[in-house]
C-alpha cells in the first residue's frame, strides 16, 4: 500500500513544479522558502514518505523519496535540499527509542525536525542523560521546524571524547540565529542553532556506534527494512539527490533556452545547430543519468538485503558512498558544462541557469560530499585494509 502511495505523492509533486519554479525567485530574496510551497508540499504526504507507519507515515520505498526529490530540486534548488533534509529526518527519528516518537509524533504527526550534525557544541554526561550547550550551524530548514537533531561528541569530566550522539530537542531548547546569508541555497534559512545548558535525557539521544552498527531501539518499535538501512546510505543520498536535481533542472532550463538562441557573434547560426553545443548537452545528460542510475542499482539492493532480513554487506555500504560523492560530482560537472555553454545572458539575475549553477555548488561544500575520504575508504577496503570505526556509512 505504501508503495502505491508514494507514487500518488510523486504525481502530487510534480504537480506541483510550475509552482516552485515561480516562487523560486521569492525563496532567493527572502532566504527562506515561502511558507505556501512547504504547506503545499505537506499536502502531498511527501513530509511523511520516510516516516515510520507507526505514527501514520507511508514507509515507502527509499527510491520514491528520491524520486520526489529530485523533481522538487528541478524546480527549485533550494527547495529541493530542505524538502530533502526535512524529508529524511522522520527516517533518522524512527531510529530514536519509542519514547523519544512518541514525543515528537504523539500529538501531530506532521511535526517537522530539522538538524545540525556537525559537533561544534559540547556535551556532558549527567544522570539521565546529557548536559548541552553551543552553537550548531547550517541547519537547513529549521523555521519550518519545531524539533532539532544535533550530533555532537560526548566528553568525560576531563575532555576526552568518550561518544558520539545524535540530540534531539523541542523548539523551546533553542534559538535560531538568522545568518543565513550566501550566494547559493540562498532560500534555505540554514541559520545557527543556539543551545544555552539544556538537559537532554537519555532516550532522546542516539549514539553513532549503534546508528553503524544497525542496531538502534526505534527498530523494535519500526521493523519495516526501511528502518534496516545504514545511515551513511540514507542520509548521504539525501544530500547528493537534490544536487542530481538542480542539474536535472538546468538541463531542462538550457535545453529549452538553446533551442530558440541564435548566436550572434556566429553569423546568426542557430545555437542548436552548433555540434559543439550539442557534444556539452550530451556529455551533460550522461552524467547526470550516471548520477542517477548509480542511486537506483544501490538502493535497490540495499533494499534487497533489508527485505530479506540480511545484514548489509560493508562492501556495499563502501560501495554506495562511493557512488554517492561521485554521483555529486557527476551532477556538478553537468552542471558546469550547461553553464558554460549558456552564454553571457545566463549571468542575468533571476536566469535559472546561473541559480541551479550557484546552489549545486552552494550543496557540493556540504561534508557528506567530501570525495576523497568516501573514495579512500572504498580503495582501503579493497586493499584489504580495515574500515575506520567512525566511518559515516
Amino acid at each position: 500500500m505504501a508503495d502505491n502511495v508514494g507514487h500518488e505523492v510523486i504525481d502530487g509533486v510534480r504537480d506541483l513544479l510550475p509552482a516552485l519554479r515561480d516562487r523560486a525567485q521569492e525563496a532567493e530574496d527572502c532566504r527562506v522558502i515561502p511558507a505556501d510551497s512547504i504547506k503545499a508540499l505537506a499536502e502531498t504526504g511527501f513530509f511523511r514518505l520516510l516516516q515510520p507507519a507507526s505514527f501514520g507515515g507511508l514507509e515507502a520505498d527509499p527510491l520514491v523519496f528520491y524520486t520526489a526529490t529530485r523533481l522538487i530540486a528541478s524546480a527549485c534548488g533550494s527547495t529541493g535540499w530542505v524538502a530533502s533534509v526535512l524529508g529524511v529526518h522522520p527516517w533518522h527519528l524512527g531510529l530514536f527509542a519509542a519514547q523519544a516518537q512518541q514525543e515528537v509524533w504523539g500529538a501531530d504527526g506532521t511535526t517537522r525536525i530539522s538538524s545540525s550534525y556537525a559537533p561544534t557544541g559540547y556535551a556532558i554526561r549527567v544522570d539521565g542523560g546529557h548536559q548541552i550547550s553551543g552553537r550548531w550551524s547550517f541547519s537547513s530548514g529549521c523555521d519550518h521546524a519545531t524539533w532539532v537533531l544535533l550530533g555532537q561528541i560526548v566528553t568525560d569530566e576531563e575532555n576526552r571524547p568518550t561518544d558520539f550522539r545524535t540530540f534531539l530537542l523541542p523548539r523551546t531548547d533553542y534559538v535560531i540565529d538568522d545568518v543565513w546569508d550566501t550566494v547559493g541555497l540562498r532560500g534555505t534559512g540554514s541559520n545557527d542553532i543556539v543551545v544555552s545548558e539544556v538537559f537532554v535525557p537519555e532516550y532522546r539521544s542516539l549514539s553513532f556506534s549503534d546508528v553503524f552498527k544497525l542496531d538502534c531501539p526505534g527498530q523494535q518499535l519500526n521493523p519495516a527494512p526501511l528502518y534496516r538501512l545504514p545511515y551513511g546510505s540514507v542520509f548521504s543520498y539525501s544530500i547528493t539527490t537534490p544536487i542530481i536535481g538542480m542539474a536535472t533542472g538546468a538541463y531542462e532550463a538550457h535545453a529549452a533556452y538553446m533551442r530558440d538562441r541564435v548566436r550572434v557573434a556566429y553569423a546568426g547560426q542557430r545555437a542548436a545547430q552548433d555540434p559543439f553545443a550539442q557534444l556539452r548537452i550530451a556529455e551533460a545528460a550522461a552524467e547526470i543519468d550516471g548520477a542517477w542510475l548509480a542511486l537506483e542499482r544501490n538502493m535497490t539492493d540495499l533494499m534487497h538485503h533489508a527485505t530479506a532480513g540480511q545484514r548489509i554487506p560493508v562492501d556495499l555500504r563502501l560501495r554506495v558512498r562511493r557512488d554517492q560523492v561521485r554521483g555529486t560530482g557527476q551532477a556538478i560537472r553537468a552542471v558546469d558544462r550547461l553553464f558554460e555553454n549558456s552564454g553571457g545572458r545566463a549571468l542575468k539575475s533571476g536566469t535559472p541557469i546561473q541559480r541551479f549553477w550557484r546552489d549545486a555548488h552552494a550543496g557540493r561544500v556540504h561534508a557528506i560530499n567530501d570525495p576523497e575520504r568516501a573514495l579512500s575508504m572504498f580503495g582501503g577496503a579493497e586493499f584489504g585494509l580495515p574500515v575506520p570505526p567512525d566511518a559515516m556509512l
